[in-house]
């Protein structure tokens, strides 16, 4: 929407005071039946109902065909309706009338055509308005951007890139308006917004539609019939904007004119434990400002929420904001995501993928084909975002394109539109992404974590970290009843996985995909935790040496980290620290290539403040065992670190 009524500021500057009892003298119609409906007309725009003041304008024009102001102002409530096609229709009908009274309306009708499509046509007009005497500087300026825009727009229709939405058919769709998908990491549920009129007179306070969650599975092939995901997340009121964490168990979602509310549309949360979700929460003031916040979009490692907002602070009308949580778990102050991202204009709808690395939003602040547009931008290596990137056309058109989400494996594009059929008034629709606006490819890892003694399903923590990169890459807890998790896992990638629960030995991995599966096959891991004990050993995955050396490697760093504190949680623990080699060389080497490098260790646990008198360490060579040494990925896991638990009470 543009500013209020540039054409009334117009006749202002003249002398024209639109509510006093007498019409000016100034206007270019002396039919007093005209001049009265554009009175009128006048007074129901400054109240901001479009549907009368186009009415009367319309009255005014039939009175007196040649009566300009009155073209003028319906062109310029259908801009203010966002009506834009009625809009350049009846700048037309203006210009015709008059080419040279109120210069300004070749811009405007310029702008108009560009809101539709017709970038020839705007540009044509904008050099028609930039050739006329006693254009204002900010005119001319705003009248340039247009051109860049107009020539971005045509160029880009000229260089299509590949697109081809899909309808995944009436199990997701119907009569009514879907929109707003989001999904797993596995891509196996899809949780979207629908709709609806009312049919409940009893609810009508609410409104006369409402919006509710609803949740489809892919099973067999197919996509299961979409199902209301109920009380306590629905309510009579409205519910939308959604983001659901990678695992599924985790929802943030819109929420507008609670009685709680701390603005207008507040972010909440709700968490799911087996099948049942939460009473949703307000995430309080600490997120939520007294302004607009809506459009949640949950990090994959659980740690950073990107949101829209148009609270103080903001570049312009309304920008994307992040909250992270602390190492207490408590979200922070929201901050902006900065001017590389956000414009004077609207930046929404952000979705981070499940690489963490990329971000999709909606802007018509940054160059595009008119309205809102997609856009995607890269984490640089100091933690920043990259230039945005248009995504391009016909996925961007001249209308507004905004809430697009990838799939965890970056090559399926998920998005809402009314433009190519479908069920009903919106649909959702999917398409192959191409390949230069893919995320880095995310596979994830599913499982259960369980008593290793007993097979009780466990509530753990789990933290994947690149060790390279000393980055943690997610964040989960396995469910409290099923035990169950899945976590997403970038590919290529050199990572570590830690499993842990107080009262347990912590569960710890090494390892790297190189190829992502999704759908029925992922990689499974059923994780069993030990719990601590006299006499049981744990094997550290994640502690590095360069051959035939014992200083630790920096990427050891991580694991030793958890060892420390897994001592000073238990502070009654005494553990044997181990190093272990295959059989290749002499035996004496060996021996004192591992007990150095169990002294290395346990030197660096002593350096985090573990008492020296609870600890010991010793190299046994290849005399430990654990696979065969015939093979190399054998001897490969016989060359290890271990601890074991050589004294604990349990307090």
């Amino acid at each position: 929407m543009k500013p209020f009524s540039f054409f009334i500021l117009f006749l202002l500057v003249l002398g024209f005071q639109p509510l006093q009892a007498q019409v000016a003298d100034d206007l270019t119609t002396r039919n007093n039946r005209a001049r009265s409906a554009f009175q009128s007309g006048v007074q129901a725009y400054r109240l901001m109902d479009y549907d009368q003041a186009v009415y009367y304008f319309q009255r005014a024009i039939n009175h007196d065909p040649e009566f300009i102001e009155a073209y003028i102002l319906k062109a310029e409530v259908y801009y203010s309706d966002e009506q834009y096609e009625h809009s350049a229709a009846a700048y037309e009908q203006a210009i015709r009338v008059d080419s040279l009274f109120f210069p300004s309306k070749h811009f405007y009708l310029g702008s108009a055509l560009l809101k539709t499509g017709q970038y020839q046509k705007a540009r044509n007009r904008l050099n028609i308005f930039l050739e006329l005497p006693g254009i204002s500087d900010s005119m001319r300026e705003s009248a340039g951007k247009h051109l860049e825009q107009c020539a971005f727009a045509i160029d880009a229709q000229e260089n299509p890139v590949p697109f081809e939405p899909v309808n995944p058919g009436s199990a997701i769709n119907s009569e009514f308006a879907e929109y707003s998908p989001t999904l797993t990491a596995d891509e196996q549920t899809l949780v979207f917004t629908r709709k609806k009129p009312r049919t409940d007179p009893a609810l009508m306070s609410y409104g006369p539609e409402y919006e509710d969650f609803y949740v489809s599975h892919y099973k067999d092939g197919a996509w299961t019939e979409a199902e209301n995901l109920g009380p306590p997340i629905n309510t009579p009121g409205n519910e939308g904007a959604q983001s659901i964490s990678a695992d599924g168990r985790h929802l943030f979602y819109t929420a507008c004119n609670r009685p709680e509310g701390v603005g207008s549309c507040d972010i909440y949360y709700a968490r799911r434990t087996g099948d049942r979700w939460s009473t949703p929460s307000n995430m309080g003031r600490v997120v939520n400002s007294t302004s607009w916040d809506s459009q949640p979009s949950i990090s994959p490692d659980g740690r950073t929420l990107y949101f829209t907002s148009a609270r103080s602070g903001s570049y312009g009308k309304m920008d994307i904001w992040k909250t992270s949580l602390d190492d207490s778990g408590n979200w922070q102050t929201p901050v902006n995501i900065g001017p590389a991202i956000n414009t004077s204009g609207r930046e929404m709808s952000p979705f981070i993928h499940p690489d963490n690395q990329t971000l999709f939003f909606a802007s018509d602040g940054h160059m595009g084909m008119g309205g809102l547009d997609i856009f995607y931008s890269r984490k640089q290596k100091d933690g920043s975002w990259g230039e945005p990137v248009n995504i391009g056309y016909p996925i961007n058109t001249y209308a507004d394109e905004f809430s697009l989400v990838v799939g965890a494996k970056g090559d399926i594009a998920w998005f809402a539109s009314d433009k190519f059929g479908g069920y009903g008034e919106t649909d959702i629709y999917y398409f192959d992404l191409y390949e230069a606006a893919r995320p880095d490819p995310v596979t994830y890892m599913r499982g259960i974590v369980y008593d290793k003694e007993t097979g009780e399903k466990l509530r753990a923590f789990f933290e994947l970290t690149d060790v390279e990169l000393d980055e943690v890459i997610a964040m989960s807890v396995s469910d409290p009843e099923t035990g169950s998790f899945l976590v997403s896992i970038p590919t290529g990638r050199n990572l570590a996985l830690n499993v842990n629960k107080t009262g347990y030995l912590f569960f710890s991995e090494n390892f790297s995909y190189a190829d992502v599966r999704v759908g029925i096959d992922p990689y499974t891991r059923d994780i069993p935790l030990q719990p601590i004990k006299e006499g049981v050993a744990v094997v550290l995955r994640n502690i590095f040496f360069d051959t035939d050396q014992y200083e630790l490697k920096p990427e050891s760093k991580i694991e030793l980290l958890r060892l420390a504190e897994l001592m000073q949680e238990n502070p009654e623990m005494k553990v044997e620290i181990s190093g272990h080699t295959d059989n290749v060389g002499a035996y004496e080497y060996n021996l004192e290539l591992s007990r150095n490098r169990a002294r290395s260790v346990l030197e660096f646990l002593t350096e985090q403040g573990v008492e020296e008198n609870r600890l010991e360490y010793e190299g046994y060579a290849d005399t430990r065992p654990i696979d065969t040494n015939e093979t190399e990925e054998g001897r490969a896991n016989n060359r290890r670190t271990e601890f074991e638990v050589l004294e604990y009470q349990n307090q």
